[in-house]
């Protein structure tokens, strides 16, 4: 698989999120898919991210920054949102906040297996 190909399988996982597609998720999250360390599955990767929208109503996954390198893709995005109640510890209570992810991917037959993540938590601690 060629970096432009795994980078345009991104594009449409990320554009599955924004519109929370979940029947479609299944074509771009593998069945044994691991999460920071963490076995989550499929199954369980959906309810990872149904449960980040309903903290976060406004979620909006903006890539700022891709690089392919199959099969990995590193990716750094933006997000510009106001969660519900708490968010990483901190109690926002919809304040809008803005920060960053740094996540790799790691894909297996056009499929994420693996996701490293890493939110800038300090960028919202500086902004309460």
């Amino acid at each position: 698989m060629t970096g432009t190909t795994l980078a345009d399988i991104y594009r449409d996982y990320i554009a599955c999120l924004n519109k929370q597609d979940w029947r479609q998720l299944g074509r771009f999250v593998g069945d044994d898919a691991i999460h920071n360390g963490r076995r989550l599955g499929l199954s369980g990767y959906r309810q990872m991210l149904e449960k980040d929208f309903d903290d976060i109503p406004d979620l909006y996954f903006n890539v700022r920054m891709l690089i392919a390198d199959p099969p990995y893709i590193a990716s750094r995005i933006d997000f510009d949102c106001a969660p519900k109640a708490n968010f990483l510890g901190l109690p926002l209570n919809g304040k809008r906040v803005s920060f960053s992810e740094n996540v790799i991917y790691e894909f297996r037959d056009g499929k994420i297996v693996q996701v490293w993540s890493v939110v800038d938590k300090a960028a919202i601690e500086a902004q309460l």
